[in-house]
C-alpha cells in the first residue's frame, strides 16, 4: 500500500498540492488525470521520491518494490537492451553482479563458497534463472525485435527506446508500478497488449495517459488531480466523466425532485456495473461499483472548450479522388497505388504501419508535399480545413492571438472585429488578456487550440486530423471528439486514441506498400476482422 499523508507542494506562489491525503491499494489500477499543469507528473514524481514535498509524507509498506517508466530515453545509451531491461530489478540486477563476480575469482575460498550459496538461493527465489527470457518475451511484445536485444541503446530505432524502457518498468513484477504516458509511441496492437498486461496485473497501479480507451481498459479507479487537491472516485474515465456530467446536469435542474435525481443516478450505477463485465478488469471494477454509494459521485469542476465545425455549405456529389498515389522518402516506399473515391457521409479512419505514410498522404492532398506518382482531385464545393501534424511554422511570427487569428479570416467573414474574433478563441478557453498573449510563449497544447480556433473559422464541410489529441488535456480531447461525431460535414482522420477513431470513424482505410485497405466499417470491426488480419499481413509482407 502507498500512503500519502498531508502533502503539499508549491513553486513561488504556485500551489500545485495542498495538504493531500489518499491511499493506494493493491489489486486497483488509479488513472491520474487532471488538466495540463494540474501536477499529474509531478505527483508521480513525489510517490517515486524524485521530487520532494514541502510538507507531508509517503509511506510503502515495507519490502514493496516501486517500478517507475523512465523518461530519459539517453540514460542507458551505453547499456545493452536487455541489460537495460534487467536492470528495472534493481535487486536483482545486484545480486546478478555479486554472483558473477564471485565465481571469476581465481582464489575462490570458503567463504566465497557459503556467499555463492546464499546468492544462488536467494537468486532463484527472485526467478533469477529465467530473468533474461522473461526480459526478451516483455521486449518482443512491445515490438522490439530479437536482433535488437543484444545491441546498445544507442543504436537502435528512437520509437524503440521508450518501448525498452516501458519494459524495463514492467520486468519483474513490481508491487507498485508508476506510469506516466506509458502509450507515447506505442502502435494500436502494442497498446491492446499492455492494456491485457495491466488489467492482469494484481499489484498497485498509476497511470497518467490523455488516451481514454487505454484508461478504461485498466483502471478500477480515478484518482482527479484539481484545485490542488487529489480525489479518487470508482471507476474507470468515462463512469468518472459521464457520471459527473450527469451530477452537473441534476444541480442545474432546479425542477426535478430530489427522489428523481437520486433514482437516475441509482439506475446510471447500475448499468454501469453491468456493464463492467465487458472488461478485462471486469470483477475488480464491478465490485467496486456495487459498492458505490450516491455520495460519492460529485460534478467536475473541469472546463470544456466548445468545438463546433460549422459548415457554410454542404458537400457535393464530388469530394476526393485519388487515383494510384504512391510516396517514398530516402529510398523508402511508405504507399504505393492508393486509390479510392470519397463519399457524402464519409468520416473516414486513416491508419499504417508506417509511422510517415498517413503523415505524408494528408500533406499532399493538402499540397504542401509532393506524391511520387498518381494524382488526386478535390470537387468544387470542398472547404478544408487541416490541422497538421507539426504546427510550429504558424507561431514564430511573434503576434498576439487576436492578431494571430486575424490572418486567417476567410473571404466570406465580411466582419472580423476583436468581438468576433475573441469568440473563436473564448470558445476554446482563451479568456480576458489571454487574447494578448504572444504566439511565440504559447504551450504546445495551447498551440493545438488556436489551431482549432483557426479550422472553426473557416466553416469547413471537410476536416483533416493528423493526431488531434497530441499535446491536449482529457478536457479538449473530449470535446474535440464530441465536435467530430456532431459535426454533419466529411472528417479525414488518423489517430492513436483509440476511442476517437472508434466513435468517429464508419470508413477505415490502411495505407500499406501495395495498396489500399478500403472498408465500410467501424475502426474497432476493422482491427477484429478475420479476413482484414490476413488481407494486412499480406500486403506488407
Amino acid at each position: 500500500m502507498i500512503s500519502v499523508r498531508n502533502i503539499t507542494l508549491a513553486f513561488g506562489k504556485r500551489v500545485l498540492f495542498d495538504e493531500v491525503n489518499l491511499n493506494f491499494v493493491k489489486g486497483n489500477c488509479y488513472g491520474v488525470i487532471g488538466a495540463n499543469g494540474a501536477g499529474k507528473s509531478t505527483f508521480l514524481k513525489i510517490l517515486s521520491g524524485e521530487i520532494e514535498p514541502n510538507k507531508g509524507t509517503v509511506e510503502i509498506t515495507p519490502g514493496e518494490r516501486m517500478a517507475v517508466l523512465n523518461q530519459n530515453q539517453f540514460e542507458f545509451d551505453d547499456c545493452l537492451v536487455l541489460n537495460t531491461v534487467l536492470m528495472g530489478h534493481k535487486h536483482l540486477w545486484e545480486l546478478t553482479h555479486e554472483r558473477e563476480k564471485i565465481y571469476a575469482k581465481e582464489d575462490f575460498t570458503e567463504e566465497d563458497g557459503m556467499r555463492a550459496a546464499e546468492l544462488e538461493g536467494e537468486f532463484g527465489e527472485m526467478g533469477g534463472y529465467e530473468s533474461e527470457s522473461n526480459a526478451g518475451s516483455l521486449l518482443s511484445s512491445l515490438g522490439v525485435a530479437e536482433k535488437f536485444h543484444q545491441g546498445l541503446m544507442k543504436d537502435i530505432p528512437s520509437n524503440l527506446k521508450l518501448r525498452v524502457l516501458l519494459a524495463q518498468a514492467l520486468f519483474g513484477n513490481p508491487d507498485i508500478l508508476l506510469l506516466d504516458e506509458p502509450t507515447n509511441g506505442l502502435d494500436i496492437e502494442t497498446i491492446g497488449w499492455l492494456e491485457n498486461f495491466l488489467a492482469d496485473y494484481e499489484n498497485i497501479v498509476l497511470v497518467v495517459s490523455h488516451d481514454r480507451h487505454f484508461l478504461d481498459a485498466v483502471c478500477t479507479h480515478v484518482a482527479d488531480v484539481d484545485r490542488q487537491k487529489i480525489r479518487i472516485f470508482t471507476g474507470n474515465y468515462t463512469f468518472w466523466y459521464e457520471s459527473s456530467q450527469l451530477m452537473s446536469r441534476q444541480l442545474s435542474d432546479k425542477n426535478k425532485k430530489v427522489e428523481e435525481k437520486r433514482q437516475a443516478l441509482i439506475d446510471f450505477i447500475a448499468r454501469f456495473s453491468a456493464n463492467a463485465s465487458k472488461s478485462r478488469q471486469a470483477t475488480a471494477r464491478k465490485k467496486a461499483l456495487e459498492k458505490l454509494t450516491i455520495e460519492e459521485i460529485q460534478p467536475s469542476n473541469r472546463k470544456y472548450p466548445g468545438i463546433i465545425f460549422q459548415p457554410l455549405r454542404e458537400v457535393g456529389n464530388q469530394i476526393l479522388n485519388v487515383e494510384n498515389l504512391s510516396k517514398n522518402i530516402d529510398g523508402r516506399l511508405l504507399f504505393d497505388k492508393i486509390s479510392f473515391t470519397i463519399h457524402k457521409g464519409d468520416k473516414i479512419a486513416f491508419l499504417s504501419r508506417e509511422p510517415l505514410a498517413v503523415t505524408s498522404f494528408f500533406e499532399i492532398v493538402n499540397n504542401n508535399m509532393q506524391a511520387a506518382k498518381g494524382k488526386f482531385e478535390w470537387g468544387t464545393t470542398i472547404t478544408k480545413a487541416y490541422l497538421p501534424l507539426e504546427n510550429s511554422e504558424f507561431f514564430d511570427n511573434g503576434l498576439t492571438l487576436i492578431d494571430w487569428l486575424r490572418q486567417f479570416v476567410p473571404p466570406h467573414v465580411t466582419e472580423a472585429d476583436v468581438p468576433f474574433l475573441r469568440g473563436f478563441l473564448g470558445k476554446m478557453l482563451f479568456s480576458g488578456d489571454d487574447i494578448l498573449k504572444k504566439t511565440t510563449v504559447l504551450s504546445g497544447g495551447e498551440k493545438v487550440r488556436c489551431m482549432i480556433s483557426r479550422m472553426m473559422l473557416q466553416n469547413p464541410n471537410l476536416i483533416v486530423l493528423d493526431q488531434p489529441t497530441n499535446h491536449l488535456d482529457l478536457e479538449s480531447i473530449q470535446s474535440f471528439n464530441d465536435g467530430c461525431q456532431m459535426f454533419p460535414g466529411i472528417v479525414l482522420l488518423t489517430s492513436h486514441d483509440h476511442t476517437f477513431m472508434q466513435t468517429v470513424a464508419n470508413r477505415v482505410i490502411e495505407l500499406t506498400p501495395k495498396g489500399a485497405i478500403d472498408r465500410l466499417m467501424s475502426f474497432d470491426e476493422y482491427m477484429e476482422d478475420e479476413r482484414v488480419k490476413n488481407m494486412r499481413e499480406e500486403m506488407y509482407g
